[in-house]
């Protein structure tokens, strides 16, 4: 054993009692418990049928308005979809099949749909 003088003791007191409080502090404590975020569940997707540019571009409508619902695609990237989706629609009503379904197959693409 280190023999400490008197006159110390109380300083050599002082740094132990600051030592322990320290570590004290330094234990980690339960973590609060943590309220997991509900899943959202969307209704069943009702796809329209059929084949042809029309029913292709409505599928693909349905899907991005799902999307948007439910927060995997946020409402400003969706609304810019619809808007390529309503041009290759209207492609679509005036006959033009073929530039539609480039128009649909440009705008999945460019939004990361396949």
């Amino acid at each position: 054993m280190i023999a400490v003088p008197a006159s110390r003791l109380p300083m050599r007191l002082s740094l132990a009692v600051l030592a322990v409080a320290a570590l004290g502090a330094c234990q980690q404590r339960a973590a609060p418990a943590v309220a997991e975020p509900s899943p959202i569940v969307p209704a069943p997707l009702a796809l329209p049928t059929g084949s042809g540019c029309g029913p292709e571009i409505a599928r693909t409508k349905a899907i991005v308005d799902s999307d948007v619902a439910t927060g995997n695609l946020n409402k400003p990237v969706g609304d810019r979809f619809n808007a390529d989706l309503a041009q290759a629609a209207s492609e679509c009503a005036a006959g033009k099949s073929g530039e539609a379904v480039h128009l649909l197959a440009a705008a999945k693409s460019r939004y990361g749909y396949r």
